[in-house]
């Protein structure tokens, strides 16, 4: 029976799973650390994706697909050879180029050229960046990539002269619309590049990725696997999920993340939506937060909770937490665009400030902060119809019974999986037999909530106060 690999290069690490093209089972799979920081030689994730596939069994493996952090700048020169460290989507150095990009064509025409308004993650004011602070190399710019478009690249052989089967034929570069979707040069409504940002930000026009539709085939490896054309994280993540359009998807890690699978793009001016692209042929708006299950695990700590303690505080206390607000902008925040911010808590008195209430008010506010999001990719697109709950934090039986409270949808919670690497693994199989694979992801529907949004408009109060403090 054909086995796919999926592959998931994220920050942290490189995963690799190996999956069973019948059953959707996972046979397979292993892990190898990257090195922390914003800026990285590639190099470095080609000998983690190679010492990862080393550890799974890949007899009759057939093919391959990679799903890889999103923004990152692969600048190439017409030798293949990477001119400088990738600058990763975490790198903000860029910001002031962003602000450069938006001063010159205006938030709502390049939101409605490219789906986003750009901040210090993208591609595009990398590029900017290395323009204006390494002219020289900017020059030397033949071809730019994306991580998962040069792993892909050279999963297929491809790169320097001299260290690769087929050599640097910049040309053969693929990628697919999710991932184009983050660089802000590229439309997912047109499915094109925009050739008059590429010429402001960076001066000439490099050559760039070949965009790929879902199911097409990249090329074989040098051992005759198909390989896929790959994505960025979230969609591949979404993909694993099985997501349709009208899934919203929450996820409740260091960050916070909501992204929704619509038929509808969206267009957002004021750069609380961005404008992806899915790894099906649909759009995924997507907004972030700084703050989320770190801002718990803060209030956890100086409550002196075990979590189990903070799961029953926060279910003990009543929606609201008795009049406790909290602002949960412990690291700045994204979302309303505050990086300078702090928390803030409000409504105390003798009768609210009790460890319960504490703990239920820091859960009400990251949860009513990404509501807000997804109010916004509603108004931005079309009416969603279920909410999937993902992220370390969605396996608190606390969390789960607040985000139930909060949001009008039925909420499904799946169990943990690697969903990254398993959208890769679906892509993998989706160009090998020419059919979007059935898998199922094991997940758990919560009962209906009570909805009580008083909480909500206790933090929009809140909210609405400290900006006008600190304006």
């Amino acid at each position: 029976m054909p086995k796919v690999i999926g592959v998931d290069s994220s920050t942290q690490s490189c995963k690799v799973i190996v999956v069973d093209v019948a059953s959707g089972d996972i046979l397979s799979e292993a892990t190898t650390p990257h090195p922390e920081g914003t800026e990285i030689d590639p190099e470095l994730w080609w000998v983690a994706l190679q010492q990862s596939l080393e550890q799974v069994d890949a007899s009759d493996v057939e093919a391959i697909s990679i799903g890889a952090q999103q923004h990152g700048l692969v600048a190439l020169d017409a030798s293949g050879e990477v001119l400088r460290p990738a600058l990763l989507w975490n790198d903000t150095r860029s910001a002031p180029q962003a602000e450069s990009i938006v001063a010159k064509f205006g938030p709502a025409n390049v939101a409605e050229r490219t789906g986003s308004v750009p901040v210090a993650s993208f591609t595009s004011t990398k590029l900017a960046w290395m323009r204006q602070h390494e002219p020289e190399l900017a020059a030397r710019v033949a071809a730019v990539a994306l991580p998962h478009d040069w792993l892909t690249w050279r999963l297929r052989g491809y790169g320097p002269l001299g260290g690769s089967r087929l050599g640097p034929q910049l040309d053969e570069l693929v990628t697919d619309r999710s991932d184009a979707s983050g660089t802000g040069y590229f439309s997912p409504l047109t499915n094109s590049y925009d050739d008059e940002i590429l010429d402001f930000v960076l001066g000439h026009r490099p050559a760039l990725p070949q965009v790929l539709g879902a199911a097409d085939v990249a090329g074989t490896t040098e051992d005759g696997w198909i390989v896929g054309p790959g994505g960025g994280d979230n969609a591949m993540a979404a993909l694993g999920l099985g997501t349709q359009v009208g899934d919203v998807v929450m996820s409740l890690g260091t960050s916070g993340t909501l992204f929704a699978v619509t038929s509808k793009p969206s267009h957002d001016a004021t750069g609380t939506v961005a404008g992806f692209a899915d790894a099906a042929g649909a759009f995924l708006p997507l907004v972030a937060t700084l703050n989320a299950s770190r801002t718990f695990d803060s209030v956890r700590q100086l409550l002196g909770f075990s979590w189990d303690q903070f799961s029953r505080a926060v279910q003990s206390a009543a929606p609201g937490a008795g009049g406790l607000t909290l602002l949960p902008f412990f690291d700045g925040e994204r979302m309303p665009n505050l990086p300078n911010a702090t928390g803030l808590l409000g409504g105390i008195s003798r009768l609210s400030l009790t460890p319960e209430n504490m703990a239920r008010s820091v859960v009400e506010a990251v949860v009513s902060n990404l509501t807000r999001g997804l109010e916004a990719i509603v108004e931005e697109t079309e009416g969603l119809t279920r909410l999937i709950l993902i992220g370390g934090g969605a396996q608190n039986a606390g969390v789960q019974q607040v985000v139930n409270e909060t949001l009008s949808l039925p909420v499904v919670v799946p169990n943990p999986g690697e969903y990254v690497a398993f959208g890769a693994a679906k892509q993998a199989a989706w160009a090998l037999t020419g059919k979007r694979p059935g898998w199922e992801s094991q997940a758990r529907a919560l009962a209906p909530g009570n909805t009580d949004f008083a909480a909500r408009y206790q933090f929009d109060d809140l909210l609405q106060k400290y900006e006008k403090g600190i304006n």
